[in-house]
């Protein structure tokens, strides 16, 4: 690759890592002046720019250049007078010439590529090549697309109070897809099941039409690819790859924010395929609106369909995984094996699913059967669900996300922000210690367990509709087993 070309492949992949602002100010005004197997040597205008770049930015430096193809030790950088810069490098993403700029705009049917059948291979088969000539036209080839998972599919997803509404909302996708809820947008914490769900309304399709093109893939994959696609000047390959879907599926859609030209590409990409029926499905750890640096063009497109909350699964869910997982490993737990675990960890499916993992693993090695106390002494050093949580520690916890004192709650009060709260401990009092309504009633100091039949049936039909009191439910179970 001729110099030129191979800083603007430095410099268009830097911007997708960095603010708009720093860009402009602290990379744009640069050029890349020689380099060697030991150094590099980058020309920059001022002191100002050459101070920040190696004070902050010179690890970026260093590691762009080395997926580039140049492994430098050191980075040297050399001012220049405004007349010594031949040029201002050309912006990859900014200034392309007039034959690129309009990639995006392809038409999403034109040209289309041959995509296997299970959505996962490159654009085209042939390794990334550079002409003689420095004008990189090689093929694209993406060998890192992982593709979807054929192990996640309905059958073996789990379903719970905090996930039925997104499983039947995946189902309905499955039967009919880009008729319904497009986009579907699901999110929620680490390790509940997104990534699975969504994999298997894939699954589901795939199954039922072998010939559909239906693409999974990460937010941190589809950046890389258009990366390579700007640097190997193949956007009109990218923009058609996946223009072409007939169900886009991505993971983790929080992480494209803050990159400008990606945005700005995924933004094309959606309005293509949902003005032509085909379903997008999203993940993320936040609803949109919440999603910092989303520009409120796609934070509307991405609620455009349905949005759904998936919860931290319930006891009785977290035991059903358990009991599911062994039984793929052919092993049968005792129920206070099961038990003991799911109270164990109980906010996070993929940790939940190490600790069976592990604790199968020891006793196949020492050749025991999964006990109780095997479990104990094995998972105990870990951080664990409190033994004997109490209900003054429920009402203590609420008492303190709501900032009210205790007294109040227990008290004769009847003013909302006070009644709320009683009713949010009552619910959570139900649901975490399965205490019956007249032990709930008098531990809130009341007289009359209707009481506490009215409010736990409240908080539980209002969380189903209502994304806040489930974020408020949750932060405080987060807290009590912390």
């Amino acid at each position: 690759m001729q110099r030129d070309g191979l800083w603007q492949a430095v410099l268009g992949e830097i911007e997708l890592t960095v603010s708009r602002g720093n860009f402009v100010t602290w990379f744009k005004p640069t050029q890349l002046i020689s380099h060697t197997d030991t150094t590099a040597v980058v020309g920059v205008p001022n002191v100002f720019i050459k101070q920040q770049l190696e004070r902050k930015y010179n690890d970026l430096i260093r590691s762009t250049l080395a997926k580039n193809g140049v492994d430098a030790e050191t980075i040297e950088y050399k001012m220049l007078a405004v007349t010594q810069m031949m040029r201002e490098p050309e912006d990859l993403v900014m200034n392309q010439p007039s034959n690129q700029v309009n990639d995006r705009f392809v038409s999403p049917r034109s040209s289309s590529p041959v995509m296997p059948a299970n959505g996962s291979g490159p654009y085209n088969s042939p390794t990334l090549q550079s002409s003689p000539s420095g004008n990189d036209q090689g093929p694209l080839t993406n060998s890192y697309r992982q593709g979807i998972n054929e192990r996640y599919t309905f059958d073996n997803f789990i379903v719970g109070s905090g996930n039925e509404l997104a499983f039947a909302a995946c189902q309905s996708i499955a039967q009919m897809p880009g008729t319904k809820y497009n986009p579907l947008f699901l999110y929620g914490g680490v390790g509940i099941g997104k990534t699975h769900l969504i994999q298997a309304v894939g699954n589901a399709l795939k199954a039922r039409n072998p010939k559909s093109k239906v693409l999974y893939i990460s937010t941190e994959q589809f950046v890389q690819e258009f990366v390579s696609a700007l640097r190997f000047r193949k956007t009109s390959d990218f923009a058609n790859y996946y223009r072409s879907a007939d169900v886009l599926i991505v993971d983790d859609i929080q992480f494209i924010s803050g990159k400008e030209k990606m945005v700005e590409e995924f933004f094309h990409t959606f309005n293509d395929l949902h003005q032509a029926n085909k379903q997008i499905i999203l993940s993320s750890d936040k609803p949109p609106r919440e999603i910092e640096g989303l520009e409120e063009r796609l934070q509307s497109r991405f609620a455009w369909g349905m949005s759904i909350d998936m919860q931290i699964p319930d006891f009785e869910t977290r035991c059903a995984i358990v009991q599911t997982k062994a039984h793929s490993h052919e092993v049968e737990l005792p129920d206070d094996v099961v038990e003991y675990l799911a109270n164990h960890i109980q906010t996070n499916i993929r940790e939940l699913e190490g600790a069976l993992n592990q604790l199968l693993a020891f006793c196949e090695m020492r050749n025991l059967e999964p006990s109780l106390s095997v479990a104990g002494s094995l998972l105990g050093s870990a951080k664990a669900r409190p033994k004997h949580l109490s209900a003054k520690q429920i009402i203590e916890r609420t008492c303190k996300h709501f900032q009210i004192p205790m007294e109040d709650i227990l008290g004769p009060k009847r003013d909302k922000d006070i009644v709320v709260p009683r009713q949010i401990a009552m619910y959570m009092l139900r649901s975490e210690l399965h205490l019956s309504f007249p032990k709930i009633a008098r531990e809130l100091g009341r007289k009359d367990h209707t009481t506490a039949i009215h409010s736990v049936e409240k908080i539980t039909k209002e969380s189903q509709l209502d994304a806040d009191l489930r974020s408020t439910l949750s932060e405080i179970k987060e807290r009590l087993y912390a």
